[in-house]
């Protein structure tokens, strides 16, 4: 099982927090996770999945066993006039795959480009930029059942994703390791760029001339203006989620704050733009010990202090009582939280 003990997780999520777990295990083939799995089972210990680490926050050291995904590959499948099947391995560096169908000519993915994380996270969190989110491209997934280390699938309707949502962050939380995705990409472009930030890094190519490439390099532009790289400064990307409300209660914030930034999402439901009203609150740039709200991204919790995840957390907690005072709008977080 290649098992290792006591190992520091610390390089393994991109807020480095410290930490340590108990178990862990990289995942480099598929037939490995039943032998696994067993091993939790027969030990009752708790199971951490980790991809490319960069939704979750570990709050303290973990006493279980932690499954790093390292499965890698990409298949096509099948294509026809419209589109192109292809399969991708969980393990596989998201933003990598965005570049490797960008120079393929397989359309779809260019407004998810730069995207921290791993292919087999992207249905957990339905992850979604800039008028995109990847249900709109999803055909079905492959997963190992936990319990009983058997393969299943799920199509898209199966999935139940939602706005950052899927049946993986609810009913099936915890239930299933997923193994593959595959993705339903474009032979012909279908440019999406509506958001006047993306708008405005396009603005010297004319509309005529656009093409996916131009999108995802303005996408990766973009992205890189407002988020730090958690290389150099540690984070998980937007920390809290964009709220939804309803109709009544944005029209009464609206009358409020002139000025408040937000998305029609349909007829009853609108989204709030979480990072303005973090910065609007007063939250841009402030530090709490070793931690910070971003300067550039109210909507980014930083830890260039390397501090733990309990600190992180206050700070979140901070944040989340302020809006809430001010709003009325409960914020909820993007990241996994490992108590």
């Amino acid at each position: 099982m290649n098992l290792q003990t006591d190992i520091d997780l610390q390089p393994y999520n991109t807020l480095a927090v410290p930490a340590r777990g108990a178990y862990y295990a990289e995942v480099t083939e598929r037939e490995q996770l039943p032998e696994l799995l067993r091993f939790a089972r027969d030990e009752a210990l708790p199971l951490l999945v980790l991809g490319g680490g960069s939704n979750i926050v570990l709050e303290r050291d973990f006493p279980g066993l932690v499954l790093h995904i390292r499965l890698t590959g990409k298949t096509l499948l099948t294509e026809d006039r419209h589109h192109y099947w292809l399969k991708v391995a969980a393990g596989e560096n998201w933003h990598e795959l965005v570049q490797f169908t960008l120079e393929h000519g397989y359309w779809g993915l260019e407004n998810l480009s730069l995207i921290p994380g791993s292919v087999g996270a992207a249905p957990i969190q339905n992850i979604g930029a800039y008028g995109v989110e990847l249900k709109d491209v999803f055909e079905r997934l492959e997963a190992v059942d936990v319990a009983s280390g058997e393969l299943v699938e799920f199509n898209a309707d199966e999935c139940a994703f939602g706005y950052r949502d899927s049946l993986f962050k609810r009913g099936g939380r915890d239930r299933y390791i997923i193994v593959s995705v595959t993705l339903r990409l474009l032979r012909q472009p279908h440019l999406k760029v509506t958001y006047p930030s993306l708008r405005e890094a396009l603005q010297s190519i004319p509309v005529e001339a656009l093409t996916p490439k131009d999108v995802g390099r303005a996408v990766c532009t973009v992205r890189q203006s407002k988020l730090p790289d958690p290389m150099t400064i540690p984070n998980v990307g937007s920390f809290f989620k964009n709220p939804l409300v309803g109709l009544d209660q944005f029209m009464e914030l609206q009358m409020r704050h002139p000025g408040l930034v937000s998305y029609p999402i349909d007829a009853r439901h609108v989204k709030l733009a979480a990072g303005w009203l973090i910065e609007r609150a007063g939250w841009k740039g402030v530090q709490r010990g070793s931690v910070a709200v971003h300067s550039e991204q109210a909507l980014v919790l930083t830890n260039p202090g390397r501090a733990s995840g309990a600190e992180v957390l206050a700070l979140a907690e901070e944040i989340r009582h302020s809006i809430a005072a001010e709003y009325g709008v409960d914020l909820e977080a993007e990241p996994r939280v490992y108590p």
